[in-house]
């Protein structure tokens, strides 16, 4: 025997890694950890990136993403609102991002650009939905779905654009954390 075959390799003196629960193996949440409405901004977004790089019709797209699987787990009408509304206030929602961006709005990945849209009309339309959930919501979309650092970019313009789009509720939860 030689004296390599005696000593532990140093991965086996590490501790087994515990698993996190609600994770895939990638660090994405389970289905089965998600709501119905997460679910349903998981489908927006992938028919909002549809429409950023086709520009097919909404309804078409609506008609394709109600097919895809899993759909019927999805709060079919938060899809609804997000999907036709971002859509139908697409310029608004941009000329309310573009001060934030620190390049072209056609620089942006559809991911970080659908993320985004999904945030300022949950901000401005989605009023039951508290804001640091809107913010967070489309931060995990921008995780799952997005590149490697994309979710720091949505964070930092809906996090920028939180205090004029949601400024009492904003102003409330500041004041009470102060």
């Amino acid at each position: 025997m030689n004296e390599n075959d005696q000593s532990e390799s140093p991965s086996s003196q590490r501790p087994p890694r515990q698993t996190r629960k609600g994770l895939t193996s990638t660090g994405a949440r389970k289905a089965a950890s998600k709501s119905t409405r997460s679910r349903s901004r998981e489908f927006a977004l992938q028919a909002l990136y549809q429409y950023i790089l086709s520009g097919n019709s909404a309804t078409e797209i609506d008609l394709f993403t109600r097919e895809l699987a899993g759909f019927h787990k999805a709060d079919a009408a938060h899809y609804d609102a997000l999907l036709h509304g971002c859509i139908e206030n697409a310029e608004q929602l941009n000329a309310q991002i573009t001060p934030h961006l620190d390049r072209k709005m056609d620089e942006l990945s559809p991911i970080e650009h659908a993320c985004m849209w999904i945030g300022v009309y949950e901000f401005q339309h989605c009023l039951d939905v508290p804001w640091r959930v809107v913010i967070n919501e489309s931060i995990e979309l921008a995780k799952e779905f997005g590149g490697t650092d994309g979710y720091k970019y949505v964070n930092a313009v809906l996090n920028a654009l939180a205090p004029t789009l949601r400024a009492t509720e904003v102003t409330a939860d500041r004041n009470n954390a102060a």
